[in-house]
């Protein structure tokens, strides 16, 4: 059944490319030769319709494998029904797949037109169909393909992707760029892109992907390259275990009207370090995630700024309470360590790191673990004593984390933070776009809301201390991580277009 994925309603599972061939060859398997490929490209031709309903000229770039056969299934239909689909087709007939064959020749007998090269001039095309690679992307096109692709990508015409769009790994959602074509996207560079994503925006862009989800088209590059986002089932249930969830948790059970603030947890925000000294005053950090705790529902939320120099009272929140570090019951409580913790958090993590049964580590806390291996060591001891720890870094706090470079952890989202997790025995948050939620545990989830909205100082700050909520009110760790992710997110999507997104606001639009 062909649908919109987002906004997602419920988890769904993404699977990886090796599980992708399995189900495709099983599906395959249990129906009459070429079945599979006519209900792809069946659907394909039913959305290009319902995307550009008065369309005439519809150019479809065909690939040698099966994705180049979705496409000619698709035209094979277009023209049936009225259209005038242009193919150009990069196969060779000799050594194409049975089942791209078998679509060339009706494609052929419906009168199908082809071409060596994508129809020149603007306005040329109505509608764009990309069905060059889908998940065989291997490598970077090249040589033709890669000029091919340029092109539809330049066309002012709706671009409408065939399971994934050419380049995208359907594992990581790294875009590989033509490198080898002259006047490739590769040479556009920031501003090229950033079209690209306005062009996602207005509704250009479109995506259909096929019998599953793919983890790809939901973080790093995926989500700009995608556009809208459909899939069809194509009527086959995946057997395959999934290799990630797509991130969309259940509605928060209401409160008991009998609780009260001792009902859900207290919440100690440490960082924020002042030195009056030195010109250092960083405990806004520290109070925006103190807010989004607040806000987020935690029953008590204290605020220890390190450091000399700091305020002892928030005047526009007079809810947060002020404590010297040193005057914390951390035993008790769910501390979040290093939102603007500068330098001096440093002095702080070992009695936090083995004190507070719950813990969320941010910003200066992980790179403070990332440089000394005391603290590394105690870190990972918090899992054997029962103690759960919830890690939010940026993908270059996550590089230190782990010894690589930001380019490697981006290269694969899902198994950096899978490795983070698994060295910490924790749940470990890597924020981006489709930030990845990760636990020793579980499967990882992708996460499916939010914008660049959220490309704004202080965020991070405000998904810090909702985590601590979360778990300070009796969330287990895992869902307590998912759950503020995804809430965090969908606020930014929900946001008036016309008001700015800042931290403190975004924080105060929590519900509890």
């Amino acid at each position: 059944m062909l649908h919109p994925v987002l906004p997602a309603v419920r988890p769904q599972p993404l699977f990886d490319v090796a599980a992708l061939r399995r189900i495709e060859q099983a599906a395959a398997a249990a129906l009459p030769p070429h079945t599979l490929m006519q209900h792809a490209g069946l659907a394909v031709a039913r959305l290009a319709l319902a995307l550009a309903p008065h369309a005439r000229t519809v150019w479809i770039a065909c690939g040698p494998g099966n994705n180049g056969g979705d496409g000619l299934e698709a035209a094979m239909h277009l023209r049936r029904w009225g259209a005038r689909p242009l193919v150009t087709w990069l196969g060779d007939e000799a050594r194409a797949p049975a089942d791209a064959r078998a679509s060339l020749q009706r494609a052929r007998d419906a009168g199908v037109a082809f071409a060596d090269a994508p129809p020149a001039g603007p306005g040329a095309n109505d509608l764009c169909i990309d069905a060059l690679l889908g998940i065989g992307a291997a490598r970077a096109p090249a040589g033709r393909m890669a000029e091919w692709l340029r092109a539809l990508r330049s066309s002012p015409a709706k671009v409408l992707a065939v399971d994934v769009p050419t380049g995208l790994d359907a594992d990581t959602g790294v875009l590989q760029q033509p490198e080898d074509a002259p006047h490739s996207i590769a040479s556009c560079g920031r501003q090229d892109w950033a079209a690209g994503s306005k062009h996602a925006e207005s509704g250009r862009l479109h995506t259909l992907t096929l019998l599953a989800l793919k983890p790809g088209l939901f973080t790093a590059q995926g989500r700009d390259a995608c556009g809208t986002l459909w899939f069809d089932d194509l009527g086959v249930t995946p057997v395959e275990p999934p290799a990630a969830w797509l991130n969309v948790p259940g509605p928060l059970a209401p409160r008991p009207h009998a609780s009260h603030k001792g009902s859900w947890g207290d919440v100690a925000v440490i960082g924020g370090e002042c030195d009056a000294t030195h010109g250092v005053a960083m405990a806004g950090a520290a109070l925006l995630a103190a807010s989004a705790a607040l806000h987020g529902g935690a029953g008590r939320v204290y605020v220890c700024l390190l450091g000399d120099g700091g305020p002892m009272l928030d005047a526009s929140q007079p809810e947060l309470m002020f404590r010297r570090f040193d005057a914390l019951e951390l035993g008790g409580m769910t501390a979040v360590c290093g939102c603007g913790g500068g330098s001096a958090v440093r002095g702080v993590l070992p009695a936090v790191l083995a004190q507070a049964p719950r813990l969320v580590l941010d910003a200066d806390a992980l790179n403070a673990v990332a440089q000394d291996g005391a603290l590394q060591q105690a870190l990972g001891q918090r899992a054997a004593r029962g103690q759960v720890t919830v890690l939010t870094p940026h993908p270059l706090e996550a590089a230190r984390l782990l010894g690589r470079s930001a380019g490697d952890v981006q290269a694969d989202r899902l198994a950096a933070a899978q490795a983070l997790a698994t060295r910490w025995q924790c749940v470990a948050v890597l924020k981006g776009s489709g930030s990845v939620i990760a636990s020793p545990h579980e499967p990882p989830h992708v996460n499916p809301t939010g914008n660049a909205r959220l490309g704004t100082p202080g965020t991070g700050d405000v998904l810090a201390g909702l985590v601590g909520a979360r778990l300070a009110a009796g969330c287990q760790t895992f869902e307590a991580a998912c759950r503020a992710v995804w809430e965090h997110g969908a606020l930014a999507d929900a946001w008036n277009g016309g008001e700015a997104l800042t931290a403190a606001a975004l924080a105060r639009r929590l519900g509890g």
